[in-house]
């Protein structure tokens, strides 16, 4: 593997903390033939709208479209599941001549009239951009018809990253709060969570920890997401940022049109779980009794973790962990998560950083860890040998990665079904990375046991 070079034109893409001294290029375009962990504009918008339950998604795009976005995040509702379902325009060889506007208006109305979803979004896919189909006018038409906001979701795939398909997501959530724009009273003490999508049931445990503070959540966007609660979005005090990468558009633009202001945070860890329900308590300078609460809330749960964390730490001290995200927010927690537990990170990467991030990011870490943006299957496999971790850290791309080079896995990405957020969060990601790193399956692996018998022999 260590004959395996960087392509040339993603040289400046990955850094060597202590060894490279050039700046990280980021957020531009994969490079083609590099076979990029990224995922396309279409799937940024998809993760992002897809928990609102009580919508329907509509994927306007051939049927390959609709089945790679299926269910793709473990979004629990506490209510209605249509947003589980997966419908699909199925665009053909004959709608790709022809248009495919009529067919979009069709399987509109009868799904609206089979389902009486609260909302519409239509995903729009690069097919839909190259042929040219009005998306606009005919959600318009549709919505005048049915009597529910119809959203044209503007995601063709091949217009630029992921983070497009974020910012197209935050505009059709604008669009929908701003469509029910009315002169209401602002709620008291209340907040909107941003970027946090209630896989394996995490908006719940956040929602707790707000309900003891004494702040009321007015919506969630999107975990568990109902549109009567999106819409009312702008009578809310604060917007809380989960996930950065995904939300942070949506609320600049709240912030600009209703004067909501926002604030980013992070609910992985003890540390940054601690900081966020502290930064929400400052905010409430007028009602001392939130903060009050709030301490006692941190010392209650921290007190109760702990000596369950420094078990399974003893497993695990001087152990190495190679890290690939989405958003760069969440690898900061989890450097942190890490050295709670007495492990080290040796690979850091993102698909959607900035050069903040990633300046932050060179700061946290330890030296010598590599840094990469927007990498590829190879890259990361390249990285993880030659600094022989025993973890990898990411998703449902880099599962395989990870198990055909014989080192545990922990997913943290959508596809989970366990919530890792919070205090007992932080309990769910230190069990299930104490029991893939010391699982004995891994001195099997013929790569190890070929090193361990020449070990030996010496």
């Amino acid at each position: 593997m260590e004959t395996i070079s960087v392509l040339e034109d993603r040289k400046n893409q990955i850094s060597q903390k202590g060894r490279d001294t050039f700046e990280m290029a980021c957020e531009k375009k994969s490079l083609a033939g590099a076979v990029s962990q990224r995922a396309c504009v279409f799937c940024g918008s998809r993760v992002v709208l897809y928990p609102i339950a009580d919508a329907l998604h509509l994927i306007h795009g051939p049927i390959g479209c609709a089945s790679y976005t299926w269910d793709i995040r473990g979004a629990l509702s506490s209510g209605p599941e249509l947003h589980r379902m997966s419908f699909s325009t199925d665009l053909s060889e004959t709608d790709v001549v022809f248009g495919g506007e009529k067919k979009l208006e069709k399987a509109l109305l009868e799904l609206v009239a089979e389902y009486e979803p609260k909302a519409a979004f239509v995903y729009c896919t690069c097919i839909v951009g190259i042929i040219g189909d009005d998306v606009e006018a005919v959600c318009k038409k549709v919505a005048a018809k049915v009597g529910i906001p119809v959203l044209a979701v503007h995601s063709e795939g091949f217009k630029g990253t992921k983070k497009d398909g974020y910012k197209a997501a935050c505009d059709a959530l604008f669009k929908l709060i701003d469509l029910n724009r009315k002169p209401e009273k602002q709620i008291p003490l209340s907040i909107n969570i941003l970027g946090e999508f209630n896989i394996g049931g995490e908006t719940w445990i956040i929602k707790e920890y707000y309900r003891r503070m004494g702040v009321e959540v007015v919506s969630v966007m999107t975990g568990d997401g109902r549109v009567k609660d999106v819409q009312s979005a702008h009578r809310a005090c604060l917007n809380v940022v989960q996930c950065s990468g995904s939300l942070t558009h949506l609320a600049r633009d709240m912030e600009q049109a209703y004067g909501i202001p926002f604030i980013r945070v992070s609910y992985f860890g003890i540390e940054d779980t601690s900081d966020a329900l502290y930064d929400v308590a400052s905010f409430f300078k007028d009602a001392p009794q939130i903060m009050e609460r709030t301490k006692a809330l941190v010392q209650e749960e921290v007190c109760a973790i702990l000596p369950e964390l420094a078990a399974l730490k003893k497993d695990l001290v001087g152990k190495r962990a190679a890290i690939y995200v989405g958003g760069a927010f969440k690898a900061f927690s989890l450097i942190k998560a890490l050295k709670h537990l007495g492990m080290s990170e040796v690979l850091v990467g993102s698909q959607t950083g900035n050069k903040e991030d990633y300046a932050l990011l060179r700061e946290m870490c330890d030296p010598d860890t590599v840094i990469l943006d927007d990498a590829n299957p190879l890259e990361l496999a390249k990285y993880v040998m030659e600094k022989d971790a025993h973890l990898f850290i990411g998703g449902v791309k880099e599962r395989p990665i990870a198990y055909k080079l014989g080192i545990g896995f922990c997913d943290h990405n959508h596809e989970r079904k366990i919530p890792l957020v919070g205090y007992e969060g932080m309990v769910n990601f230190a069990k299930e990375v104490h029991a893939t790193v010391t699982s004995p399956i891994w001195d099997l692996v013929p790569r190890k046991a070929f090193n361990r018998a020449i070990s030996n022999k010496g």
